[in-house]
């Protein structure tokens, strides 16, 4: 059996009756594949059935501790009920990205059930062009961003096939007694005073840097002081540095979510976005975050609801080593960056989102990557759910700091065409999900020329996402002529000084 970190935990401990724990991506692929079999459920079972002694996440199940002693475990089940997790259905005629993008928003607003592997896979047939979409379901307690696309590594091929592999033997783990499962629980309950000294040093100075808690009464005040100790221990040697002092303004984004979601699907163009980035001198994930900072102002702006200070965004960040690659489960941590939406020329916007994400980068570096997981020790895996409702119930509080306005994730894919089976694959869009005091998220991924942008919303806080979407274009359409208006390689703060020359 494997436990959980209390990082994997948390991600099962944010759930309730209105907030989901899973992440899914939406692959879009012709209706057969090359040998001409028609791409349905029937395929995909057998996929995932030859190859499932690849899929380690889709055989694991969750085994609790009686009375959340210690942080839940998972049993390798050894199969699993394929007709279960892999499922069919049709959108009604005519098939449309409106009605494709319904039935994914009420897809991805059921929880994933606990009994059994957290995953699902949905076969969705009928849309107009002829394709089919395939819609994965995976708990983010067994996979982040990264381990989560080496799980679609294993399903998808780079060519049109793979080498018939012979039949692997799966060893499958007993499932735990209850008897069991409480013994263990009073090992880890005697472990648990250990582990509050061991992230001690390591998470007290840093507290204010956690995102879950930062906006917390007291959280800088026990960070502020951990650090002044921890400096006089070091007769006046180099401490930890101060958390940020970025705050999120109020928006309609800022307020406990429903059950219900809404999402919207749209691509650009990855060879223009280049294109922009060495025009500049910038990263690509500079010109995503331009391109999202863009589209949110304009939105905010024409609702009537744009704030004067720059908006607050989470990025997620991957901190898995090469040695934990292939081990799945979350290796990941969040920069807190400013978005300045304050700002109405597109180039002043990429040169300050530069210089923020440079020092997020830099702060992030003199951070310790076990940070999240650390944190969580603090608090006793029988108080995990509750401690979990009660900053949930905090989000979106008025006269509370809010912890960000957006979540904005940039996942790097492949750069060459993917088969399902033999089918081609068309797109990959990836699908997060949204928190209290966060009911906004934009997750990128790139697949061959394109970047695929997936934007979830709460369903009450938005009508249409897409319209979030259209902006994101113009915001697009402006930097792309800001880069037809400079020379290549223009240093970012020139190509500032000359776009407000031109437009002033």
């Amino acid at each position: 059996m494997r436990q959980l970190t209390s990082l994997d935990a948390q991600f099962l401990a944010m759930e309730n009756d209105r907030v989901q724990g899973h992440v899914s991506v939406l692959g879009i692929y012709d209706g057969q594949t090359a040998s001409g079999r028609p791409l349905d459920a029937a395929l995909v079972r057998d996929l995932i059935s030859e190859r499932l002694h690849l899929l380690p996440t889709f055989r694991w199940r969750l085994a609790q501790v009686p009375f959340s002693l210690d942080y839940p475990y998972w049993v390798d089940d050894g199969t699993f009920d394929v007709e279960y997790h892999v499922r069919e259905l049709a959108l009604p005629c005519p098939g449309d990205q409106r009605q494709l993008t319904e039935q994914v928003a009420r897809i991805i607003g059921r929880q994933l059930d606990r009994s059994r592997p957290l995953w699902e896979v949905y076969v969705i047939h009928g849309l107009e062009d002829g394709g089919v979409a395939v819609l994965t379901k995976m708990h983010h307690a067994a996979v982040d961003g990264v381990s989560g696309a080496e799980v679609m590594s294993i399903l998808l091929d780079d060519t049109t096939g793979r080498d018939h592999e012979p039949a692997h033997t799966v060893v499958a783990e007993s499932f735990p007694s209850e008897v069991e499962m409480f013994a263990r629980g009073l090992v880890g309950l005697m472990s648990q005073p250990l582990r509050v000294m061991r992230a001690g040093p390591t998470a007290l100075p840093h507290l204010d840097d956690v995102p879950t808690i930062r906006h917390l009464p007291g959280v800088r005040a026990i960070a502020r002081s951990s650090r002044l100790i921890r400096r006089a221990i070091r007769n006046g040697g180099s401490t930890a540095p101060q958390g940020t002092d970025i705050t999120a303004p109020r928006t309609r984004f800022q307020a406990r979510v429903s059950p219900h979601r809404r999402v919207a699907f749209g691509s650009l163009s990855l060879t223009e976005v280049k294109a922009i980035k060495n025009t500049f001198g910038c990263t690509v994930n500079d010109v995503v975050m331009a391109i999202c900072t863009a589209g949110l102002r304009s939105w905010l702006d024409e609702c009537g609801e744009l704030p004067t200070e720059p908006l607050a965004g989470f990025v997620p960040m991957s901190v898995r080593t090469p040695e934990q690659q292939g081990t799945f489960g979350n290796r990941v941590s969040v920069m807190l960056t400013e978005l300045p939406t304050d700002t109405p020329d597109p180039v002043e916007r990429l040169r300050r989102i530069k210089e923020a994400m440079h020092s997020a980068k830099e702060r992030q570096r003199a951070l310790p990557a076990s940070l999240l997981q650390d944190a969580n020790h603090f608090i006793p895996p029988a108080l995990f759910a509750q401690a979990a409702r009660a900053t949930s119930r905090l989000a979106g509080v008025r006269g509370l700091r809010q912890p960000a306005n957006v979540m904005i994730s940039n996942v790097p894919g492949p750069a060459t065409p993917l088969y399902l089976g033999g089918a081609r694959q068309r797109a990959q869009f990836p699908v997060s999900g949204v928190l209290d005091g966060i009911g906004i998220n934009i997750t990128v991924m790139s697949y061959q020329d394109s970047l695929e942008f997936g934007i979830v919303v709460d369903r009450d806080l938005v009508d249409d996402p897409s319209s979030i979407l259209d902006a994101m274009r113009i915001g697009m359409q402006e930097l792309r002529e800001a880069a037809h208006a400079h020379t290549p390689a223009t240093p970012l703060h020139r190509a500032s000084a000359h776009a407000g020359k031109a437009t002033s």
